[in-house]
Order: structure tokens, then sequence, then C-alpha cells
């Protein structure tokens, strides 16, 4: 379909990495403002994926690489959770051998292959001039890849680990957090009627907001993250006190996919890994679970406390968005038509001390952002603490 007839331009708009709630009213938001303002927005499907599996062929069917938004449509979805878009992890710059799509294997045939040329011909065969990925680092770190290339890029943050550098808030964040505090208090009367300890394994590979926010909310005990390894028996004394000194006799740690125990590691699944390098986590709150059954007697004279260990995942990404996730995607997606239409490109929307604004693309990439370990962690207690909420973020997190 080369050669689409444009009106005032063409947007393309992507989801990339995982779902979460909040990402079809950011869709939504961006097609209707856009649509009204005069432009044409094309979704491109499944991340990256679609816009590297285009065929520039006039009659090929290429209905499941994108397709063109209208008000209707984005109406329909915009309320709900997931992305009607579909995603993937797909990553065009360094992309395996076996993953080339079979029309372009010829050409790229080395063990890893960069495709972003075809990546930018598909963008200017769709006609789109601007570009808005919506994701977390490993999503937008591509999105630099190809403004710096000469695309007219502008990014929305996405993760509910809520890690992406540069803004207090990315889309996903709140219903992660609503969730895991619903599933947490649901859990306890299994935890309280059987007097053990509750084991929640939570999303966080090298932050732990996901893992403190709720915990500062009271919805566990003790949380272990990332940023901090930690202490087992510490733990297991910690939450013995906790149980003990409960009337039902239990207690609740929240803990991070990627927390480590001191001296050990994180906690792979399975050693193969994502097209950004990244190994899939998960077991580290099964080996918390074990250890603390194994070391109870030590703090309990002698007897065995038993344990209910689950992984929250995808119980806490799916579903619908809660009122936060409804509201912050609908204001990314008019900041970013905002930047569009003044020409301003190579930049992020973000949310900075209660305040929407924007930073340049390149924050992503520049920096991390994780927990300050000194400022809002505990280290003897296992928790979060706050000296102070004076002028503190919503959530207390920032973008540093």
């Amino acid at each position: 379909m080369a050669n689409i007839k444009k009106i005032k331009g063409v947007i393309g708009i992507l989801t990339g990495g995982g779902d979460v709630p909040g990402l079809n009213p950011a869709i939504r938001a961006v097609t209707i403002r856009a649509l009204r303002e005069g432009y044409q927005v094309i979704g491109l499907r499944r991340g990256w994926a679609g816009i590297t599996e285009i065929v520039r062929e006039k009659d090929y069917d290429n209905s499941d690489n994108f397709r063109i938004l209208t008000e209707d449509i984005v109406n329909r979805a915009g309320r709900t959770g997931g992305t009607f878009l579909h995603t993937s992890r797909t990553r065009p710059s360094h992309m395996k051998k076996s993953a080339v799509p079979q029309h372009l294997q010829d050409k790229y045939n080395a063990e890893a292959n960069d495709l972003t040329p075809e990546v930018m011909a598909n963008l200017a065969w769709l006609g789109i001039e601007t570009l808005i990925p919506i994701g977390g680092d490993d999503t937008l770190s591509y999105g630099v890849r190809l403004y710096k290339d000469g695309m007219k890029v502008v990014a929305i943050p996405k993760t509910m680990d809520n890690d992406v550098p540069g803004t207090d808030y990315c889309i996903g964040f709140s219903t992660c957090v609503t969730r895991t505090i619903q599933i947490t208090n649901n859990l306890r009367t299994s935890a309280g009627s059987h007097e053990r300890f509750l084991v929640l394994e939570v999303f966080g590979r090298y932050a732990g907001y996901t893992a403190m926010v709720p915990t500062m909310a009271g919805a566990a005990h003790r949380c272990v993250i990332p940023e901090y390894k930690f202490h087992i028996d510490q733990l297991a004394e910690l939450l013995s006190h906790d149980r003990q000194n409960n009337p039902s006799r239990y207690s609740v740690v929240l803990v991070s996919e990627g927390a480590m125990f001191e001296g050990g590691e994180m906690i792979f699944e399975r050693d193969t890994t994502d097209a950004y390098g990244h190994k899939k986590l998960g077991g580290i709150g099964d080996l918390v679970s074990e250890k603390l059954k194994e070391l109870s007697p030590r703090y309990n004279n002698g007897k065995t406390v038993n344990t209910i260990a689950q992984r929250l995942g995808y119980l806490v990404r799916g579903g619908d968005p809660d009122a936060i996730d409804s509201i912050v995607p609908m204001a990314y997606g008019n900041l970013a038509l905002d930047l569009i239409l003044k020409g301003v490109h190579g930049r992020l929307v973000v949310l900075k001390n209660g305040r929407y604004d924007n930073l340049p693309l390149d924050v992503v990439t520049s920096s991390k952002k994780v927990v300050n370990v000194a400022e809002h962690y505990n280290t003897e207690r296992l928790r979060p603490h706050y000296k102070s909420f004076e002028m503190k973020p919503m959530f207390l997190t920032t973008g540093e």
C-alpha cells in the first residue's frame, strides 16, 4: 500500500514489550486527537515485529503487520486492558538469524542482523512521518536508534516495574500496585487460617518499586528488592516476629523477581534469552519460601512454620486499567500530539513531581531508574521508610 494519501501527515503508533493495562487508552488518546487535527494514524502490530515483517508490495496482505486506525476502532478498545495492536519483544537491530522474516532471509543471514534499514524503508513506504512507540526502556531504546537515524520519534513510557528513567510514572504501574494489594489481601485469609508465612513474588527485574509501594500501603510486613541483597536469616527473624505479634498468626513478604540472597545472584526460570538479552526470571519466591520454612524453628520455639508461596505474575498485568492508568495514558497521548503539532521530536513524555512534561528521548538509554536504598529502603527492617512525605511524588518514586 505505497503512497498513502496524506492529509496533514501520517503518524505511526506501536506497543512493545510486556502488556499492561493502560495501553489501549493511550492508543485511543493519540488516535482521536490526531484524527481531529487532520492526521492519519497507522497502528503497527506486534511491536517492532510488525514494521519489520512488512512486505513492500502493493497487493501483498500486510494486515498482520499494520492497520489504519479509526475512532470507532480505538473507542471500542479504549476502556480495556492489554493492547489491541498486540506486542512482542522484537529487537530489529539485533535480530537472530532464525527470527529474520522469510522474505529477508537471503539478504540477512548472519547470526545477528541489523534490520534497521528495512524498518526505515517500511516506515517510508507506509508514509509514516512521525512514530510514537509506547514501551519500556528496551522498546524505547530502539526508538532512540531510529531517531538517531533520522526518524521523528515521540515516545510514551510504559512498564509495570515503573523503571523507565526520566519519569516518575510509567503506564501500568498503578494497576499493578492495585492488583498486588487486592490479591495479597485475598490471600491473607488462607495465610491466617493456617498461621503461615505468605510469600508473594512480584515483578521487578532491576527495580523494586512493585514490591516497595504495596508494602508501604500496608499490603505486606516486609519486602525484598533487587537493589539490596538480603540475609535470609534476617528476613526469617523479622517475619517470625511479625507473625508472633499478629493476632491471626501470619506474616507477609513481597519478593521482587530480581531480588537476590546475600552472596547470590538472580534466579532464572530458564537460560534462554529474549531479543534484548534478558533471561526469564522466576523462582526466587519459591526459594525464599523454602528457606523460611527451614529456618522458622530457630525463631518459633523449635516449631516449623509452613508457608504459602505464590507468583503474582500475569495476574497483576491482566484485566482493565484502574483510574490512574486510564487518566495518565490519555494525558500522555495528548502530550505526544502537542509535541508533534509544534514540530518537536526526539522527546519522551513524562510525569515529574506531579506535573506533565517532556524530556530528551535519550534519557532512556543514558541512565537507570532504581530504588534509592539509602533514602527509601530500611535495610535493617527490610521495608520502605520515608523520613517525610512533604513535596514527594504521588508514588514516592522519582525519575532520577
